[in-house]
């Protein structure tokens, strides 16, 4: 993990803010890159001044940042929804996600916002779920939110739907893949109306955006980000759920799981979970007990490597680094220079961690780092949630 030396520091006035929610609505410019452009340039202005350059550098002819224009019509349609906008620092801005490497720079809150000053627990699993794998979850979220946890989960069918339901009454985050005004699946809308009512939608996208594939893992890390620990109620060997829980671990998060029966696929996920370490949950008392281990603080980096279900050892996360355009017929590696040629060579279609290609060139991050970014503006890398690369 590295650090850069400028100090972060939250928007101060309006023109902050809109200075901010133009950076990171610029062109692929992505939560690291808006980190590293701030570190790097020290204040939203500057960075949007310095894209045009990097963008030059990278051997993008013409680009143009998000325009003042386009973060105004973003801001007019978050207030015509009623929705609220958070930036990282400010007051309001949750505690607990504020704490992880790739927090999003802004947030679109609708509902109740003292919500976010209250601890919370994550409650995932499957949307095809069993009758027993919803009483579960019911069961945990009522349980949890008599406690005074609130309950947070992503607003899909089956686990999702049964857990917000179940805490209306004491306490319930919905984290939005898309806008936080577009509700999906649409056969969520009555209950996306009660939790925006009752409870909290949230969403790092802007208003009206319809998800896409690649939005839902990007949730996932919000709704592991807000919480004390992630529960997985019934998950296949590869589902949403799972990748919640790899999040959850990458971030310093205890995984907790609801066992089931080997010969329901449904629950194999989560017997994988915890047969490699993850906490058996029998029902809320499992979950409190679990809690009540817990340090006060909230870890501020990456966890320790730990074994991932199926899988080896997962290298800690560092800061990632995604900005702008792509010049598709380009051949690798063609107009690289030395070590960008060798951070090609040392990349291919499966991800690699960023500490480990830095690991592997035996070069500093500040070295490597602005390399990476010019090969990714240049559309050679790509990058995955929890800081993967891979050749693009």
């Amino acid at each position: 993990m590295f650090s850069y030396p400028t100090p972060f520091t939250p928007p101060t006035t309006e023109d902050d803010r809109l200075s901010w929610l133009r950076l990171i609505r610029s062109h692929r410019v992505g939560v690291a890159t808006f980190y590293r452009l701030m570190a790097e340039h020290g204040s939203a202005q500057a960075a949007l001044a310095a894209l045009p350059g990097i963008a030059r550098g990278a051997g993008v002819a013409r680009y143009d940042p998000c325009s003042q224009a386009a973060a105004l019509r973003e801001v007019q349609a978050g207030r015509a929804a009623g929705a609220r906008l958070l930036c990282r620092g400010e007051p309001g801005y949750p505690a607990a996600l504020a704490t992880i490497a790739d927090a999003p720079p802004v947030l679109w809150a609708l509902g109740d916002m003292d919500l976010l000053e209250r601890p919370m627990v994550a409650l995932v699993g499957a949307r095809g779920a069993s009758s027993l794998g919803i009483r579960m979850a019911r069961r945990l979220a009522e349980g949890l939110g008599a406690e005074g946890y609130v309950i947070v989960s992503g607003l899909a069918r089956g686990i999702d739907a049964a857990a917000h339901a179940a805490a209306l009454g004491t306490g319930t985050v919905a984290v939005m893949a898309g806008g936080v005004d577009h509700v999906y699946p649409a056969e969520n809308a009555t209950l996306a109306a009660d939790i925006a009512s009752r409870g909290l939608r949230l969403s790092e996208q802007p208003p009206g955006l319809e998800p896409m594939a690649r939005h839902f893992p990007m949730r996932n890390r919000i709704i592991a980000g807000l919480a004390r620990v992630v529960i997985v109620v019934e998950a296949a060997a590869k589902s949403g759920s799972l990748i919640t829980a790899r999040i959850a671990l990458d971030q310093g998060r205890e995984v907790l799981a609801v066992p089931g029966h080997p010969f329901d696929g449904r629950a194999s996920g989560c017997n994988a979970l915890i047969r490699d370490g993850a906490t058996l949950v029998r029902g809320a008392e499992d979950v409190l007990a679990a809690l009540a281990s817990l340090p006060e603080a909230l870890p501020t980096g990456p966890a320790p490597a730990r074994r991932a279900p199926g899988g080896a050892a997962d290298a800690p996360r560092p800061v990632p680094v995604p900005p702008a355009s792509r010049d598709e017929g380009r051949e690798a590696g063609a107009g690289a220079g030395p070590l960008q040629r060798r951070i090609l060579d040392r990349l291919g279609p499966s991800p690699l961690s960023e500490d480990q290609l830095i690991r592997d060139l035996a070069l500093s991050a500040a070295v490597v780092a602005p390399e990476l970014v010019l090969l990714e503006m240049d559309g050679r890398i790509q990058r995955a949630p929890g800081g993967l690369l891979s050749r693009a």
